[in-house]
């Protein structure tokens, strides 16, 4: 199989999806297999799906506050399916003490407002890239 495939989850009880939606189309638009989970997702389905669809990343959209609680037991429920090599970056309105903690668990990367699609697409190529040899 070749090519980069990212689950797009929106974990919790946040009902805003505008901002995974913008993501998920522009990594499509990239050439990125993109599998978008849609609303009120538990880690327990999103690591499911990223399990059953061969996933090399998920990536997190949280604006509820949630977010230590989501990213970590996500990051929990990877590693006690010995899938810790599945990469887990995010966004969101996560405050900068936050992210940090959030890097120091095991989060690859965090994207807060403001971040260009752009700049998402790219950083998903260069930390994934590994699975786009031609051949």
């Amino acid at each position: 199989m070749s090519g980069i495939r990212v689950i797009i989850a929106k974990p919790g009880l946040d009902g805003h999806d505008r901002g995974a939606k913008v993501v998920a189309r522009a990594l499509r638009d990239a050439g990125i297999e993109v599998i978008y989970t849609g609303l009120h997702q538990t880690p327990e389905q999103i690591v499911a799906a990223a399990l059953q669809e061969d996933a090399d990343a998920i990536g997190l959209s949280v604006l509820s506050g949630a977010h230590m609680t989501q990213f970590s037991r996500v990051l929990e429920l990877l590693r006690e399916r010995g899938a810790a090599d599945i990469v887990v970056f995010g966004g969101g309105i996560i405050p900068d003490a936050d992210i940090a903690e959030l890097e120091r668990m095991g989060v690859a990367r965090l994207f807060t407002p403001g971040a260009t699609t752009t700049e998402i697409v790219d950083w998903v190529r260069s930390a994934l890239g590994h699975s786009e040899t031609v051949g």
